[in-house]
């Protein structure tokens, strides 16, 4: 527990300082830098379908990791090949994905030719960030399985972000063209995957030698179907994401695009937390199972749920509250966003509340029931968004994405309850909802000030006053109260234990 909590916090701190960066960016460097929202959806489009390009080569060795490494693990024997088995089969899942990839281009060009244009100018751009997106993606998973995450969210959630602002501003300077800031930009988000071949280096930590006993260590059949599956469902996880933009992009054009992820970034502060702890989660949890220790991992599920959920409860409503503040910042056509902030922000909250379910199937040997339930999210999202974009635009799509999170967190919830007998829940988790509920009503009854960042400022500082001071005084969370407790004694500030 050490170690998740000090390199969650560690992470927490690096996200959240990455999350101020990106909140410039997505606020203000990007909307009028590159002045046309189309150039800005460009940049969300190709952040969207990388992924699910690098998710269809990696074929399921990202869970693999994991799942699998307690076993291979073994230092001075480079751990039995599992890095060269994480690498060599998805560079070869990569080929093959490239191939249909270019077979599919006049699919692509005739359904964006006329809604999104600049999306088709820039198609090939896509297999060189997907290549970095893939390797990226199975370095981080190595490396969290040797429990180092910290390095990975400096460069994905910070130098990433800082390197983006970089490319906008030459660009808005004078300095390069478009397609040379379509460029740098992809070569900022490529260049995590090689300064973690370094990182590794640095660690002694890259061996990419096939390991005599690789698949002698676990069945090689197990691995095998373990990584079908693992990948069905990574597919199904990300084509979600993916769908919102894709769909958006067909019916709306790529300006859409940009409003819709701009509201979905805003939301995704709200997040922080949990993906920070996740990191370094999926191997304790992975661990915990190999020892069998249920109670442990049931006293993990519902501690860590209670903390998302406070911190994530506070960041939605200092956006939610603010909400007005945000777009008065952006020109003036981005506040078609604004419902986009409001469904996506319950869907997150929602997210937050049912904890580790989808981590604690993935990791299980009942991780076929996750599958069944991201194949099934898949089909309700191209519904939804099929019935809920045309009349609603990119509000239908946040509506649609919002009732199918809660749908299939609601099942996770019930399947993990059903096979392990835990659940994530507890009264606190209603105590924290109705705290949450007393600050929102506080924000409401402030008076609008007509200063931006003055109201900016009192309004965050009357939440976290009456969120923080709720959650302390009814001791809601052992582990906020501890935390202050030994933050106080530290410096000295208290001799006494009443927190």
């Amino acid at each position: 527990m050490d170690v998740i909590r000090k390199q969650s916090y560690l992470n927490t701190i690096i996200s959240t300082v990455g999350m101020v960066v990106g909140y410039l960016n997505t606020v203000l460097v990007l909307p009028y830098f590159l002045a046309d929202p189309d150039k800005v959806g460009l940049t969300r489009f190709l952040l969207s379908v990388s992924p699910v390009f690098a998710q269809f080569a990696a074929l399921g060795f990202t869970n693999t990791s994991a799942r699998f490494f307690p076993y291979f693990r073994d230092r001075d024997k480079q751990h039995n090949g599992f890095l060269f088995l994480m690498l060599a089969i998805p560079m070869l899942g990569f080929a093959v994905v490239t191939v249909l990839f270019l077979l599919l281009k006049p699919a692509v060009f005739d359904l964006y030719r006329v809604t999104s244009p600049l999306a088709v100018d820039y198609y090939y751009y896509i297999i060189p960030l997907s290549f970095f997106t893939l390797l990226f993606l199975l370095l981080d998973a190595y490396l969290r399985s040797l429990y180092k995450t910290i390095v990975q969210t400096f460069l994905q959630d910070f130098l990433v972000r800082v390197l983006t602002m970089a490319c906008a501003a030459l660009f808005y300077w004078g300095v390069i063209d478009f397609q040379w800031f379509v460029i740098l930009f992809i070569a900022a988000n490529s260049s995590t995957a090689l300064i973690c071949i370094v990182y590794l280096l640095w660690l002694r930590q890259f061996f990419v030698r096939p390991g005599r006993n690789m698949f002698q260590i676990v069945p090689i059949k197990e691995v095998v179907q373990y990584g079908l599956y693992a990948f069905l469902g990574n597919i199904s996880g990300t084509i979600i994401a993916f769908t919102d933009t894709a769909m958006i992009m067909a019916y709306r054009g790529l300006s859409d695009v940009a409003y819709y992820t701009t509201g979905y970034f805003i939301t995704s502060a709200i997040l922080v937390p949990y993906r920070s702890m996740n990191k370094i989660l999926s191997p304790q949890v992975a661990d915990l199972f190999k020892q069998k220790d249920m109670p442990a991992l049931a006293r993990l599920y519902k501690n860590m749920t209670r903390v998302n959920l406070l911190i994530g409860l506070l960041l939605f409503l200092g956006i939610w509250c603010n909400v007005d503040n945000i777009f008065a910042l952006m020109p003036p056509e981005y506040s078609a966003g604004r419902y986009v902030i409001l469904f996506m922000g319950i869907a997150r909250i929602f997210e937050l509340a049912t904890g580790l379910n989808a981590m604690i199937l993935v990791t299980s040997h009942k991780y076929r029931y996750d599958l069944i339930l991201n194949i099934l999210m898949v089909a309700l999202v191209i519904f939804t968004n099929y019935l809920l974009i045309p009349p609603y635009g990119i509000s239908g799509a946040a509506f649609a994405s919002m009732l199918v999170f809660i749908f299939i967190n609601i099942f996770r919830v019930a399947f993990v309850g059903y096979f392990f007998k835990m659940q994530p829940f507890g009264w606190d988790s209603l105590l924290l909802l109705l705290i949450a509920g007393a600050a929102y009503l506080a924000s409401w009854l402030l008076p609008r000030m007509d200063v931006l960042l003055l109201d900016i400022a009192v309004r965050s500082a009357l939440i976290t006053a009456v969120y923080g001071g709720l959650a302390i005084g009814l001791k809601v969370s052992p582990e906020l109260n501890n935390g202050i407790k030994k933050t106080l004694l530290r410096f000295g500030l208290t001799k006494t234990n009443r927190l």
